[in-house]
């Protein structure tokens, strides 16, 4: 019997992330492998005329396009459209003199009816916070919304607290809290502008989202996240912020690029819950939008904020802040048990942000106790576990999509660190050894835009979690008994996320039947120096089997 005629066939060496199972050859057909295994093998199904042949032997390695397990390019990309993203270096005297500015001016030109910005970093800032008062004598009649470089925290100006409902003009106090959040007082007794947590995102859900996020400004950003994506050679992405601006733009926008054929990569959804929010209310919400779920258009997740940052104070952790303080914890238990039992009935999957080893628990306990272990409900960040908490998540089947992207830090920032946390929380951080001695299933992602100092693409990622460094920084390896290996670093990138997606059957690795999602990578990441791994670059993606990006 004839073989299949192949368009395309591809030499070279090949990690399939299939048992890191390294292979000479792969054919495809229709987008799909139809053949993996020895060069030999794969001659048979050319054919001179209709097969594009590419011998990459000796020129990099091939490898299985990767996977970002959580990120928010959607705000990192469509910021700079519609709003100011600024350097996480910028002092507090450049943001008001400089920054804030620009923002009101771009505001004015435009005809915003919001102002909104990204990327202060809390420890440059913490000793000298912006107040309301000095962003007032700046804008005054604009709401303004200016999120921290991780977006849990926020600067806002008087108008924003007026329209939240927090105080009124000339000061009166109407609500000094929000659930799962911190509103900020001075010596006045009136707040500051400075928001933590839930308290951001209550005042942030009465800007005019529609105007600042519209349909058609998704699309436009959605397009630039797919040439990001590419480039990098992402071809799998969970987005953790779906309706970061409570609506649906970024679903219908997503929706609409896959049924004209013109999404290049597979997007996951999230659809965000927030502890001041009526739950059973949003719940069905998260329903709704299960519409706008297509081919390469995944909806199925539930999102919420279990805690904040370790690194900030505000994630939840024990033993306590060696100030005392403990953390913010945003939900109580029995009410992420209940979210997670309603949810996973639904088919929808729970994807909880979870810092501190504290809240870690908490949530492995809801889990365990209201979940189904088919959903692989996950976690995502976690800057520590309980030890007692890995095989409860292994024996549960409970994901974690880990911060490996931080799995390093200079020596200034852990001498900070080791200031404020507890025993050895402050040099022990962000593991990945462990995942894999358990048998949890761990991914890789990136958190852009928050990135905090960190490479956003694959091989920088690998590198980090390989040496417990990053090559912009100076500082010694990071928690050395956690580091991985190469072939589990992209293991954590491909097939791991594929599970984490569903979408294990059709893609995350090289095998006969799933769709040839792969790159050309530049470098062979297997075998060069360790500290070069981060020069790497896919010289090309492809995504269904067709070139989808080249250098």
């Amino acid at each position: 019997m004839k073989n299949i005629v192949a368009d395309l066939v591809v030499y070279g060496k090949i990690f399939t992330s299939e048992d890191n199972k390294i292979v000479e050859a792969f054919a495809v057909k229709d987008g799909k492998y139809v053949y993996v295994g020895d060069k030999s093998g794969a001659e048979s199904f050319i054919e001179e005329g209709k097969t594009e042949v590419i011998d990459y032997t000796g020129k990099g390695l091939v490898m299985p396009g990767c996977g970002n397990g959580h990120a928010h390019y959607s705000i990192g990309i469509g910021i700079p459209k519609f709003g100011t993203r600024m350097d996480r270096e910028i002092t507090p005297e450049k943001f008001l003199a400089e920054i804030i500015p620009a923002a009101v001016k771009k505001a004015r030109e435009t005809g915003a009816t919001s102002i909104f910005g990204f990327g202060w970093k809390f420890l440059i800032f913490e000793n000298n916070m912006p107040t309301r008062q000095q962003l007032d004598a700046i804008c005054s009649d604009i709401p303004m919304y200016i999120a921290d470089e991780e977006g849990h925290k926020a600067l806002v100006n008087t108008l924003a607290l007026v329209n939240a409902g927090i105080m009124t003009a000339d000061g009166t106090v109407l609500k000094k809290e929000v659930r799962g959040g911190e509103i900020a007082f001075g010596s006045d007794g009136t707040p500051t502008g400075f928001l933590k947590e839930q308290a951001g995102t209550y005042t942030r859900s009465f800007l005019d989202n529609d105007n600042l996020f519209s349909v058609d400004l998704a699309k436009e950003t959605l397009q630039d996240i797919q040439k990001l994506l590419l480039s990098e050679g992402y071809t799998m992405y969970l987005d953790g912020w779906g309706n970061y601006f409570y609506n649906e733009s970024y679903f219908k926008a997503a929706n609409q690029m896959d049924k004209a054929g013109d999404l290049h990569f597979v997007l996951g959804l999230t659809y965000e819950l927030e502890s001041w929010m009526d739950i059973d209310k949003n719940l069905e919400k998260s329903l709704e939008v299960q519409k706008y779920a297509s081919e390469r258009v995944k909806t199925n997740w539930v999102k919420l904020f279990m805690d904040g940052t370790v690194e900030t104070g505000t994630g939840f952790i024990e033993p306590l802040y060696r100030d005392g303080h403990q953390g913010i914890a945003n939900w109580e238990e029995d009410e992420v048990t209940y979210i997670t039992r309603k949810s996973n009935a639904k088919g929808l999957s729970m994807h909880i942000h979870t810092m501190g080893n504290k809240a870690v628990n908490r949530v492995v306990n809801a889990f365990v106790n209201g979940g189904k272990d088919e959903m692989r409900n996950t976690l995502v960040h976690v800057y520590g576990v309980m030890p007692s908490d890995y095989k409860r998540m292994a024996d549960r089947n409970i994901y974690v999509t880990e911060g490996m992207i931080w799995h390093h830090n200079s020596d200034d920032v852990r001498a900070y660190l080791m200031e404020r946390l507890p025993g050895d929380m402050g040099e022990e951080g962000y593991p990945m050894k462990s995942y894999f001695d358990n048998g949890v299933n761990v991914t890789s992602h990136s958190d852009f835009p928050a990135l905090t100092g960190s490479p956003d693409d694959p091989f920088g990622i690998i590198e980090i979690a390989i040496t417990g460094q990053c090559y912009m920084e100076n500082g010694k390896p990071w928690w050395p008994e956690e580091l991985i290996t190469r072939e589990q670093a992209i293991t954590t990138l491909t097939i791991n996320v594929a599970k984490q997606m569903f979408l294990e059957n059709e893609r995350g690795s090289i095998k006969a039947g799933k769709y040839a999602d792969f790159l050309l990578v530049t470098k062979d990441v297997l075998t060069c120096p360790e500290k070069e791994i981060h020069t790497a670059k896919p010289a090309a993606t492809y995504f269904e089997g067709k070139k989808v990006f080249s250098m």
